[in-house]
């Protein structure tokens, strides 16, 4: 049998990407393949059988599924909506087109709620369930809700506490439109990009992912208002409202919870840029 090899095909792949501006295109390539092969095999490859399959024939089923994939890739899809899932925090998060992708710098706020004391959490947005999941699994006996605007999102969040094996209380809401009750914890990752900002986003972010998870049409900082206005309704004694913030946003976010009497603090991310800031009623 003759014909391209998993290594023609990658490196082929390699460069259309790189032509369609991607910057590292043999990394992309190299995982559609194996996500590639994965699904034409029903199972996962190990990291030893890769050299193997890279140098062997492939056959025209599997350069089929690859090309499609290349294709998406080539569009600016981002990797993770092609390959349905990303790595978030101690998990695998399945990713849709219904949801933000979780990105390492939100594992910022996970790490910052798991130093504070609570038994129940509140996340506002909670799209993929990537933060309140990563939470109820890391602290057995806790209990989680979980809101979101869009049903389609709160889908994939429901199947992502499933699979990962997490009850969690998940609903439909505005904000804290339907929520009731109080909480030692409350948590969000909202919409904080300006619109004026949204024409700079890369391809992958401003043309796959969803619009009102990115921005609220406005100056970026709508939703902070909504949360620091009535978080207090919210929490119970001593409890605490963590949010992710654009890396510029730090002191206008803060300005925000501290006019509602809140003392805040805030934390960047693992590359120096601000990132949460935390409040206290």
């Amino acid at each position: 049998m003759s014909g391209p090899t998993g290594k023609d095909l990658c490196h082929a792949a390699q460069r259309r990407l790189e032509a369609a501006g991607i910057a590292d295109g043999y990394r992309d390539a190299s995982l559609l393949f194996m996500h590639a092969l994965r699904q034409m095999r029903g199972e996962a490859i190990k990291d030893h059988h890769r050299a193997q399959y890279l140098a062997a024939v492939v056959s025209p089923e599997l350069e089929a599924v690859y090309q499609r994939m290349i294709d998406a890739r080539a569009a600016r899809q981002p990797v993770s909506q092609i390959t349905g899932s990303r790595a978030f925090w101690e998990h695998e998060f399945i990713v849709t087109r219904d949801t933000l992708d979780p990105r390492p710098e939100t594992e910022t706020l996970v790490e910052e709620a798991l130093k504070l004391p609570w038994g129940s959490v509140l996340d506002l947005g909670t799209g993929t369930g990537a933060i309140l999941i990563s939470l109820l699994a890391a602290r057995p006996g806790s209990v989680g809700t979980g809101t979101d605007i869009s049903e389609a999102a709160l889908d994939v969040a429901r199947r992502n506490a499933h699979l990962i094996g997490v009850t969690a209380r998940l609903a439909v809401s505005d904000w804290f439109s339907t929520v009731n009750g109080r909480f030692d914890l409350i948590v969000s990752n909202p919409p904080y990009i300006a619109l004026d900002e949204m024409a700079g986003l890369a391809p992958e972010v401003g043309k796959w992912e969803p619009r009102r998870a990115l921005t609220d049409g406005a100056d970026g900082l709508s939703a902070y208002r909504v949360i620091a206005g009535r978080a207090a309704e919210h929490l119970t004694p001593h409890g605490h409202v963590l949010v992710e913030i654009g890396h510029k946003q730090g002191e206008a976010v803060a300005t925000i919870f501290r006019s509602h009497g809140a003392e805040t603090r805030c934390f960047a991310d693992l590359d120096g840029r601000d990132r949460v800031i935390l409040a206290r009623f």
